[in-house]
């Protein structure tokens, strides 16, 4: 057998040479790119009281949002001194679920403390 009889007997040789979507009855598929975007982020926010001892809001800090204890110290003071601080930055889940947590804890050890989320 030579070689150019080989390559001639192939059925792509025999066959017509078909293009997509040209003839009657193709369908169109119609591809859709989804964008995704970023979730929003929620500041948390402690506002300042003159009830609540300063420790009870360094232990909300760190128990909460494992902040190490000087960041802790230097967010209570920041609170303490301008009403209100930021204690993180999360999505809205995320940040709802950190303010019902510091409420409930603040209100079962009988502490005034307010815990708040605002969209950044």
């Amino acid at each position: 057998m030579r070689p150019s009889q080989n390559v001639r007997g192939t059925r792509a040789a025999r066959e017509p040479a078909r293009r997509g979507g040209d003839g009657p009855g193709a369908a169109v598929m119609a591809r859709t790119k989804t964008k995704t975007r970023k979730p929003s982020m929620f500041r948390v926010l402690l506002l300042n009281d003159d009830y609540t001892p300063q420790e009870f809001v360094v232990d909300v800090l760190r128990g909460f949002f494992a902040k190490d204890p000087e960041e802790a110290y230097r967010i209570m003071l920041h609170v303490h001194h301008n009403g209100v601080g930021e204690c993180g930055v999360y999505t809205y889940e995320v940040a709802e679920t950190k303010v019902t947590q510091v409420m409930d804890h603040s209100r079962k050890h009988q502490h005034p403390l307010q815990c708040v989320m605002e969209k950044k």
